[in-house]
This record gives C-alpha cells, structure tokens and sequence, in this order.
C-alpha cells in the first residue's frame, strides 16, 4: 500500500522557490535530496510509489516522487536521513494546511490529485491568486 509524506516547504514564498532551490541544491550535491532528522517506520510502503507533497505558504502545492530513503550523517556525524527525489514538481489539487513541525504520512486516500487529473484550469492561474481562491475555499 502506498504511503506519501506531506512536509512544509519553510522559508518558501512560492512553488517558484522551492524549483530553485532544489535546482541548486541538485546541480551542485546530486542526486536531489531532502535531508530530515528522522528514517520513516514505513519507508516500505512510501517507496512504493509514494511522494512528498510540499506545503508553501500554508498552502499544499507540489508533490515530488520519492526515489529513495537512505541513511546518512552530518557533517558533524550526526545521524539523519536523505530522500532522494525526483527532480519534477507535480501540481496538485491546492488546499489550506495548518503549520505543523518536521514530515507527516499521509495516505494515498487523503492526498490531492495531481491538477491536471481533476480537469480543472487552476494551472493558468498566477499561484497568489491560487492562494486566495484557496484561502477563501473558492477553488
């Protein structure tokens, strides 16, 4: 069974930054990680198929496929782990999330579709304004 991780993307104002972020982070370390303090107990079921969906700006955004879950340390040796990602960020359907601190699962049943799944044109619209319809639960 398919497990994703949901985590907030901190400091980004936009899908725009995370893209450029991880472009960076990619060209200069690959391949593209996310490093976290903690191995996920169910790092089976999200290498099956599983993803991270990003939060930016309260919203949840982007997702990414999730490659890998490797163990690795800090350059202070301190023990963490990388998830090696997929370099495409994936739209998806936007809603609200409430902060919260580190990753959380998320089950397959309870993750957005990917945005051009639903049909919808929400795409075309600038991602400011995808934010407000979203806060206002308008889209």
């Amino acid at each position: 069974m398919t497990l994703h991780l949901i985590k907030l993307a901190v400091g980004a104002k936009s899908v725009e930054d995370v893209a450029a972020w991880q472009a960076a982070r990619a060209k200069a370390a690959p391949p593209l990680r996310h490093r976290t303090r903690n191995f996920p107990k169910r790092a089976q079921e999200i290498l099956d198929g599983g993803s991270i969906y990003w939060v930016v700006n309260r919203v949840l955004s982007v997702r990414q496929r999730i490659e890998d879950i490797v163990e690795a340390k800090h350059p202070d040796g301190t023990r963490c782990t990388d998830l090696v990602l997929h370099e495409r960020l994936i739209p998806v359907r936007a809603r609200l999330v409430k902060p919260f601190q580190g990753w959380r699962y998320l089950a397959a049943a309870d993750a957005p579709p990917d945005e051009g799944a639903s049909g919808r044109r929400s795409d075309a619209l600038p991602e400011a304004m995808q934010r407000e319809l979203v806060a206002l639960a308008l889209l």
